[in-house]
């Protein structure tokens, strides 16, 4: 086989259909800007059929609701568009998609663990205000100054009367893996009776701008998950997701289900919950969103100005060097190594100078 027939382009000599069926195997957004680096075809194939922004769905279906993509300058405002032909302008359009999608895909991926609780929004009911707050909750220790920290439900008479207990996350646009409750042991009363709840189920979603006075719902809910047993145990008990979720607005809401423990003094159920964690990564600075009322549908925005800035610091400091300087070398370098290795670059489509450093990110390759 000559050195002319061993660089020439599958892609070229397939359909469509294969093609992107075999690209699509791809499982990394890595995979996707590296694919990209390779030729002019390859580049094309990934940006038109929005690859990278069809890979991020498959991962979060939470992202189907988007509307449009937008990227904010060092200034904070739109990036300025050119007129152009209707072809040009939805060529740029699919440019932005698959630059904000691969960030977007880096970030979901690389996000690291934390407590996303921002603040407290409301509990379905309080037993005794304020001393059983729901704020209660976001102290993890169970004494504070010789006084128990705890939140507590009214009392009931049905035990199917269920408690809801919502909070703000740290950002509007947050993945979340895991939620954790512990619910309280009352050591002050006969027995030291546990209050937890029989089940608890999560809800996410985002705040409602609804003008109906009537309207008491005052979310709208994109995310529900199973219902998960709890443990009438005085620990605090993890609860996984069957898999990552991206809520998209901000608010979280505790369903707890079933009264189990009933208080002595008044024959009453009662739930009760000392502290509650709510586990993932925040999307912000580099990713916000506007939500689109009454919609719902939502506006994805990327800061251009926080690329090179880690999605949740770690703690360790991200060297002081620009996007461009450091995308420039990587790809140069990747390039290079593919030409030596002989894995199908194509001499005569490659063209350097037309690569949009902006649509790689050199961490990508790392």
């Amino acid at each position: 086989m000559s050195t002319m027939e061993y660089h020439k382009d599958f892609i070229t000599y397939l359909d469509t259909d294969t093609c992107l069926k075999i690209l699509m195997c791809l499982d990394d957004p890595a995979d996707f800007v590296r694919v990209t680096c390779v030729s002019r075809s390859w580049r094309h194939s990934v940006i038109a059929n929005g690859l990278c922004k069809q890979l991020c769905l498959r991962m979060f279906p939470q992202l189907s609701r988007f509307a449009f993509v937008v990227e904010l300058n060092q200034h904070g405002t739109k990036e300025h568009e050119e007129v152009g032909s209707s072809y040009s302008m939805e060529w740029l359009v699919l440019q932005r998609e698959h630059r904000v999608f691969s960030y977007l895909g880096k970030a979901l991926m690389s996000s690291v663990a934390m407590n996303c609780i921002a603040k407290t929004v409301g509990a379905s009911s309080t037993d005794n205000f304020p001393q059983e707050s729901i704020d209660n909750t976001l102290e993890p220790r169970d004494v504070i100054s010789g006084r128990y920290s705890y939140w507590s439900s009214d009392g009931q008479s049905n035990p199917n009367v269920p408690e809801t207990l919502t909070y703000e996350l740290v950002s509007q646009i947050c993945v979340i893996t895991e939620i954790n409750i512990q619910p309280f042991q009352a050591h002050f009363q006969l027995g030291s009776p546990i209050y937890s709840a029989n089940s608890v189920r999560f809800k996410m979603g985002h705040p409602k701008d609804s003008l109906d006075a009537f309207d008491e719902e005052l979310f709208v809910w994109t995310y529900t998950s199973p219902e998960f047993p709890m443990s009438q145990e005085n620990r605090l008990q993890k609860f996984k997701l069957p898999e990552p979720v991206l809520c998209i607005g901000g608010i979280l809401q505790i369903e707890l289900l079933g009264r189990v423990q009933r208080q002595e003094m008044d024959g009453l159920l009662y739930m009760c919950v000392s502290h509650v964690q709510v586990l993932g990564g925040s999307l912000s600075p580099p990713f916000n969103v506007d939500i689109l009322q009454p919609s719902g549908m939502f506006v994805l925005k990327r800061d251009q100005l926080a690329n090179h800035q880690p999605v949740v610091t770690s703690g360790n400091e991200s060297q002081d060097v620009s996007d461009e300087q450091r995308g420039l070398g990587d790809i140069q370098r990747i390039v290079t190594i593919l030409r030596a290795q002989g894995v199908g670059v194509v001499e005569d489509e490659w063209d350097e100078d037309e690569y949009d450093i902006d649509d790689f990110d050199p961490e990508f390759a790392l």
